[in-house]
């Protein structure tokens, strides 16, 4: 590579590279979660929060250092989602710091970004765990620092090499850190996730062939209708064709084969369909003329009707983007006239069920998602933007969401958001039972923390794949139940996992069981667990509840 220094230009390029590198690679990432459950999703959720950044980045008008800094940065943190991608979003955060004033990047200027980007990232995780993402960031970031220090006239090519070289063993080096991984057979997925960023980026460095295009976001209201002419552009062919031959000359299969081929050479949706003396015929085409010309050669015409696609698809962008700013109008009308509280709720949900009883409690917002869909910080910050509300109580019920939680109380000024950390649905629920009015919010805050501590949750789910892990030999399509800290148990049959889990929960001063029974569960056999629960610890109150919520069979908590 003959540049020894990186402008603004390359950086774009080598970023959405990056992003388009891990998101090919997401679902094998999603494979090398430790637990074998069926939601796996730290592919997922680095894709979504480098591809929320690529969207900025592919939009910009004018690339600069600042501008890009700006995009990638704004874009990873609002679009964060997991703990991975709020990781994620904290490494760009930094290395945006350290390079957006910068007119090119030099080999030291790189080696300060990545130091940047480690430094603030370990900051915004409370208890760093090594043998993760973290722990590939800061041996590729040392590595820059040693590099530079041996050879200050290092070359970028070479520096980029042996970063991305060292980085990389020190992934192969995560199962000597983690236990768990080591067991189960794999690397950290986290870690994996930014190597693939790294690497494509690497490439676009090189100046190999790349594809650079990202699908822009959805459409707003705003964007509705100056997107029409794009839209239309998109319409191949304007006119929608269809009339019905009534057939006056010789109409054999040879001359249906010719008919078709023609309308084929003019048009794209076509049908012919012959039925004695008649032919029926749909052809979208540019020139409905010719159609009708070559028709013509075979009989009369009848039943003729021609609609403009192009005037009618922009007819219905046009209602579309009333009904949205109506809808719009609407609800920040409602948000208005909601009366200004000192308190208000915003609770992560799956599931029908599950979703009525945090409404039941007083939630005031429900955020869709958790096991099956770690909701993003932008989601978050929806959501507060919502609640009109002096205070407002994040309840994340997932330990993945509870980290774009915080990044969403970060980022919010007009308003005081207090997250309770709860990792699991039982513990949310738990958390609003105990919320009471009269008490501050500080003092709320304690009191549910103290009260989720008392929360054991088992959720019932099936293995993707085999794997050996917390001394459980797993085969793909065994029942597991998935405790807060591990496989509580592994067996053939949902009813007899489900009981094993809750003996393993279970301690002399358990005193409630609550069952929620999934969306592939009949109440029927809800019902039945749930008495077999209340025979075998005739001390506890055993609740069963409708949840709905995909993937997990049961949730089960033990209090």
């Amino acid at each position: 590579m003959s540049t020894n220094t990186v402008d603004a230009g390359l950086l774009s390029k080598m970023f959405l590279a990056g992003a388009k590198n891990l998101e090919a690679k997401k679902e094998w990432i999603n494979e090398l979660n430790v637990f074998p459950v069926p939601d796996g999703d730290t592919g997922t959720n680095m894709t979504l929060t480098i591809m929320s950044a690529a969207k900025e980045v592919a939009a910009l008008n004018v690339v600069s250092m600042d501008t890009l800094a700006k995009a990638i940065s704004s874009g990873s943190l609002r679009g964060a989602r997991g703990n991975s991608g709020v990781i994620l979003s904290q490494l760009f955060r930094g290395f945006c710091k350290a390079i957006r004033d910068q007119k090119e990047i030099t080999v030291e200027g790189m080696s300060i970004a990545f130091q940047k980007a480690v430094e603030t990232a370990y900051k915004a995780v409370m208890k760093p765990k090594e043998g993760t993402i973290l722990t590939v960031a800061r041996g590729g970031a040392d590595k820059a620092i040693e590099l530079l220090e041996e050879n200050p006239q290092i070359d970028m090519e070479s520096f980029l090499s042996e970063v991305l070289a060292y980085a990389d063993e020190v992934l192969t080096r995560t199962p000597e850190m983690l236990p768990v991984l080591k067991e189960a057979g794999v690397v950290d997925s986290g870690g994996q996730g930014l190597m693939q960023i790294l690497k494509g980026a690497f490439d676009a460095f090189l100046g190999k062939e790349v594809d650079y295009e990202i699908e822009t976001a959805p459409e707003t209201q705003a964007q509705a209708v100056s997107g029409t002419a794009q839209a239309e552009a998109e319409i191949k062919f304007g006119y929608c064709t269809e009339f019905i031959i009534m057939l006056e000359k010789e109409y054999t299969p040879e001359t249906e084969l010719s008919f078709k081929a023609f309308l084929e050479s003019i048009g794209d949706s076509i049908v012919v369909v012959s039925d004695d003396d008649i032919v029926k015929v749909h052809v979208h085409t540019n020139d409905p003329g010719l159609a009708i010309q070559r028709a013509l050669t075979y009989g009369s015409l009848t039943k003729m009707k021609i609609d403009n696609m192009r005037e009618e698809h922009h007819e219905k962008l046009i209602k579309e983007a009333d009904r949205q700013a109506a809808a719009k109008k609407e609800a920040e009308q409602k948000e208005k006239e909601m009366p200004r509280k000192e308190v208000g709720f915003i609770s992560v949900s799956v599931g029908a069920g599950i979703g009525g009883i945090f409404r039941d409690l007083g939630a005031d917002c429900l955020i869709e998602g958790g096991q099956t869909m770690n909701p993003s910080t932008e989601d978050m910050l929806n959501a507060i933007a919502k609640v009109n509300a002096d205070t407002i109580f994040i309840f994340p019920n997932n330990k993945n969401i509870i980290l774009a939680a915080n990044q969403a109380q970060a980022l919010t000024k007009d308003k005081k958001v207090i997250v309770i950390p709860t990792k699991t649905v039982p513990q949310g629920i738990t958390a609003l039972i105990n919320y009471v009015p009269e008490k501050t919010p500080e003092e709320n805050e304690t009191v549910m923390c103290e009260e989720i501590r008392q929360v054991r949750t088992g959720q019932l789910t099936y293995a993707v794949r085999d794997t050996h892990i917390d001394d459980k030999t797993i085969h793909e399509g065994d029942i597991m139940g998935v405790g807060d800290h591990g496989i509580l148990a592994v067996g053939k049959e949902i009813y007899d996992t489900a009981l094993e889990t809750v003996r393993q929960m279970m301690d002399e001063d358990a005193e409630l069981i609550s069952v929620y029974y999934g969306e592939e569960m009949k109440e029927e056999d809800a019902q039945t667990l749930g008495e077999k629960l209340a025979e075998l610890y005739p001390d506890c109150d055993v609740e069963v509840n409708p949840g709905g919520q995909p993937i997990y069979y049961y949730i089960i908590s033990v209090e």
